[in-house]
């Protein structure tokens, strides 16, 4: 249990960083001002973000032998910080359908872990 824990805890992280780059780079004035050096920094998110995720996979499918769990996790794990940053940067809330599907994907991960 604590693997499958710690797992999600990498995915969560994980997710947080890419996502957090992904906001950073939706703020940008233009499309361009991505590849200047002041910005570059967003590479380096990615690549520490998705060097959490693949660590999160492995320490995930070695703890439950499934990777259907790990699967639902990391879409939790976005289900739960994306709005959170989308709000904060954006300043807006999800309409319904988003509200929706975040219940829904929560819904899932608990039947996902509960029944095995």
């Amino acid at each position: 249990m604590f693997g499958t824990l710690f797992a999600f805890a990498l995915l969560v992280v994980g997710e947080g960083i890419n996502i957090l780059a992904e906001m950073f780079s939706a703020k940008l004035p233009s499309v361009s001002s991505l590849l200047e050096l002041k910005n570059l920094f967003l590479f380096g998110m990615v690549i520490i973000g998705c060097s959490f995720l693949l660590f999160g996979y492995a320490v995930g499918y070695q703890a439950s032998k499934s990777i259907w769990t790990v699967t639902v996790a990391s879409v939790v794990a976005i289900l739960l910080v994306e709005p959170l940053l989308a709000y904060y940067f954006f300043h807006q809330l999800p309409e319904k359908g988003a509200l929706v599907g975040i219940v829904l994907g929560a819904i899932g991960f608990i039947a996902t872990v509960v029944w095995v």
